[in-house]
């Protein structure tokens, strides 16, 4: 592939967020569905975040003692952009009168998506200019598009039941979460780094983590045993699709 088939690959990629705007901007929802479906979307958050780990453990965990190692500096590194990623949204929004409301949580959600996008693109791109459309750069980039339609929802998650009046606000958030993933296919087209997507799977991590947390506090506080099951059971099934999406 060329620069702009690389670009053109990496919009598809990240752009493909918007196909979950159907569901997310379903008018009428009630109760039990916004519970559910934020329980899922939480689901989908836990198993990004293992699966971010996951990526970042083939760097962390280089075997370099007799085969359980890892280099000191990766992880300063790794655990160093992990920290800024919580702790800056953490204090930014401790500073914050109004806590964390709805708009405030989709965008701390889209950004997480953002820097997990944009590692996403890097590594599409090196493999791009490597391997041109084929082989493992294929699989990238439709495991990605498939990932990516997941993506979109946990990010609307917080306006479920009361987009109205949010489109302009929701596609604002989403282009948030999808364009790094433009960003990642340039880079990583002329320079491609495990040290930087160390630290940009950290950053990812601690904010998908500081968002995660006050959405399982949504779906678990004040309702009844019923909705508390269903809530379990929401973020079982949204694990269960990161992972089988994951599969592709």
């Amino acid at each position: 592939m060329d620069f702009l088939e690389t670009l053109a690959f990496s919009a598809v990629m990240g752009l493909s967020i918007f196909l979950s705007l159907p569901i997310v901007l379903h008018r009428k929802t009630g109760e039990v569905r916004i519970t559910v479906l934020t329980a899922v979307a939480a689901g989908i958050l836990v198993f990004l975040m293992g699966d971010l780990f996951s990526d970042a453990a083939a760097t962390l965990y280089n075997g370099s003692l007799y085969g359980y190692g890892s280099s000191p500096s990766r992880d300063l590194i790794f655990a160093g952009s992990l920290a800024a990623g919580f702790l800056v949204l953490f204090v930014g929004e401790g500073r914050s009168k109004k806590g964390i409301t709805p708009t405030r949580l989709a965008l701390v959600i889209a950004i997480g998506m953002g820097f997990q996008n944009l590692t996403e693109g890097l590594v599409f791109g090196s493999l791009g200019v490597a391997l041109g459309l084929s082989g493992a750069a294929l699989v990238v980039l439709v495991g990605f598009i498939f990932q990516n339609i997941t993506e979109g929802f946990p990010i609307a998650s917080p306006f479920l039941g009361r987009a109205e009046g949010k489109e302009r606000l929701i596609l604002a958030f989403f282009l948030i979460g999808g364009l790094p993933t433009i960003a990642g296919g340039a880079v990583g087209y002329y320079y491609s780094s495990a040290t930087l997507g160390l630290a940009f799977d950290g950053v990812a991590i601690g904010a998908i983590l500081y968002a995660v947390l006050p959405m399982l506090r949504g779906v678990f506080r004040d309702t009844s045993p019923r909705l508390q099951r269903l809530g379990y059971l929401g973020v079982f099934v949204g694990f269960m699709l990161g992972f089988l999406v994951n599969l592709v």
